[in-house]
């Protein structure tokens, strides 16, 4: 996928997920990819279900339940829907 095209994807990533958890003070823009939603931005299991579906939906893959420990990261999830986009051509 073009870097353009995966940093648009970043930003619709982090938008979901700064609307999901009602994060203020950040923007899409401002959004490390890299940070660790977890460690760092402290999500639980319930909020990553939530995001999970959310991502589902906007961008028409599935997401294994088994597979939401990867996603530990925008760049990480943006690869992994990369991945499975991919898959279904």
């Amino acid at each position: 996928m073009p870097e353009a095209n995966l940093e648009g994807m970043i930003r619709k990533v982090a938008d979901i997920i700064i609307g999901e958890l009602k994060l203020e003070e950040v923007t899409a823009e401002t959004f490390n990819p890299d940070m660790d939603l977890v460690d760092e931005l402290g999500i639980d299991s319930m909020d990553l279900a939530t995001i999970a579906l959310v991502l589902q939906d906007e961008f028409k893959v599935a997401i294994d339940e088994d597979d939401y420990p990867k996603l530990k990261t925008v760049r990480l999830i943006c690869r992994y829907i990369e991945d499975k986009l991919a898959a279904k051509h």
